[in-house]
C-alpha cells in the first residue's frame, strides 16, 4: 500500500513537470523598463583614459572586464574587484566607484559574470550563483597575475545579489585582503519572509513552476524559458514589487536586459553568504540599508554579523545607496577601509 502511495505521488510528480516543461501557456511577457531620463550616462558615456578593456577566460568562455590603472604607476598597486549585483553588467553602478578608487590610487577590475552583458555564455541571461563565484574566483586569478597589481593586497567588492560572494570566496581564499558588502543579500531567511509578505505564496509557487519548466527544456534541446528581473506588482517576474521595478528603472544602463532564466529561482533561496562569515580572516566591511526592501538582515542576523565584521548602518532604502549624497557616504566609508586596510 505504501509503495503504491509513494508511485502515484512520484507519478503526479512526473506529470506535473511534463506539463510546466511543454505545455504552451507558460510564456511571459517581456517588461520595457521606463527609464528615466537622467539615467542614460552607461555605457554611450565617454570612457575614463585610464579603463582599459580586458577579458580572461573560464572553461574556455571568455569574460569581458575594464581594468581601471592609477595614472602614477611606480610599483605595483593594491587592486579591488567588483561583482555587480542580480542581472547588472559591469556599466551599470560600478564605474562611479571605480573612478572614485582609481583616484584614490588604486586598480580596479570590473567584469561581466559569464552569460551577461559582453561576456560570453551560452543561454544568454542565466544568473547561476555557483558559475558566478567561479567567474570571480577567477578574476581574482588574473588580477594577481598582472604586473601593475600586487597580488597580496587584492580586495574583494560586491553589492546586493552580490554582496555576500566576497565573503564566501574569501572563506576559502586565505590571501585576501579585505571586502566590502554593501546592502548585500546575506540572510535569505529574512528576505525569503519578506519576500512572501510581499507577493504572497500564490506567487512563489507560480515562480517555482516556472523554473522547473526552465530546469527541463534544455534536456530535450528546447529553448530556455526566461522571465523579467523585475515587474510592476501582479505582472510575472522574478521581483514584482514597486521598489524593485523603480529602483532598476532608476540605474538601469542602455545595455541591460531586463530578463533571466527562470531555472534561478530554484536555487537562489539555497545561497546563505551569512554562515561563512566567521571562517574569513581578512577585515569585513558589511553596509546595511536599515529600510531595505530587497535585502533583509535581521536583527539576529546583523548581531552575530558585529562578531566578525565592521558593520555600518545607513537610514536608507536598497537602491538609494547609489546615488547622490547616500553614494557619497557609502563611497567615503569605504575609502576609508581601503586605505586603512590596502596601504
Amino acid at each position: 500500500m505504501i509503495l503504491q502511495v509513494i508511485g502515484i505521488i512520484i507519478g503526479l510528480f512526473v506529470l506535473e513537470l511534463a506539463i510546466v516543461a511543454f505545455v504552451p501557456g507558460f510564456s511571459v511577457p517581456k517588461q520595457r523598463l521606463e527609464k528615466f531620463k537622467q539615467q542614460t550616462k552607461g555605457i554611450d558615456a565617454k570612457p575614463p583614459q585610464s579603463r582599459k578593456d580586458v577579458s580572461f577566460k573560464v572553461k574556455g568562455i571568455s569574460i569581458s572586464a575594464w581594468l581601471y590603472l592609477p595614472r602614477d604607476l611606480s610599483a605595483p598597486v593594491p587592486c579591488i574587484i567588483m561583482g555587480n549585483g542580480f542581472g547588472g553588467t559591469k556599466d551599470m553602478v560600478m564605474e562611479p566607484y571605480a573612478i572614485r578608487y582609481q583616484e584614490a590610487g588604486f586598480a580596479v577590475l570590473a567584469f561581466d559574470y559569464r552569460h551577461f552583458g559582453e561576456s560570453e555564455g551560452e543561454p544568454r541571461q542565466l544568473a547561476w550563483i555557483p558559475y558566478q563565484l567561479e567567474d570571480y574566483a577567477v578574476a581574482i586569478e588574473y588580477a594577481r597575475g598582472r604586473g601593475e597589481i600586487d597580488p597580496a593586497r587584492i580586495a574583494l567588492w560586491g553589492t546586493s545579489a552580490s554582496g555576500g560572494y566576497g565573503i564566501v570566496i574569501a572563506a576559502k581564499d586565505k590571501n585576501i585582503a579585505c571586502v566590502v558588502a554593501q546592502c548585500p543579500g546575506l540572510d535569505n531567511h529574512a528576505s525569503s519572509e519578506m519576500f512572501l509578505k510581499k507577493i504572497g505564496i500564490r506567487h512563489i509557487i507560480r515562480m517555482i513552476m516556472h523554473g522547473q519548466r526552465d530546469m527541463i527544456r534544455p534536456h530535450f534541446g528546447l529553448s530556455p524559458h526566461k522571465i523579467p528581473i523585475v515587474g510592476k506588482p501582479g505582472t510575472i517576474a522574478f521581483l514584482p514589487i514597486s521598489e524593485a521595478y523603480d529602483g532598476y528603472r532608476k540605474l538601469a544602463s542602455e545595455t541591460f536586459i531586463n530578463e533571466v532564466c527562470a531555472r534561478t529561482i530554484l536555487r537562489a533561496h539555497k545561497f546563505r553568504p551569512d554562515r561563512h562569515v566567521r571562517n574569513v580572516h581578512c577585515p569585513i566591511l558589511i553596509q546595511i540599508c536599515d529600510n531595505d526592501s530587497l535585502a533583509s538582515i535581521s536583527a539576529k542576523t546583523e548581531k552575530e554579523l558585529r562578531k566578525y565584521a565592521e558593520v555600518k548602518n545607513y537610514p536608507i532604502g536598497h537602491f538609494d545607496i547609489y546615488v547622490g549624497e547616500n553614494f557619497g557616504k557609502s563611497v567615503s566609508d569605504q575609502l576609508d577601509f581601503f586605505n586603512k586596510h590596502l596601504t
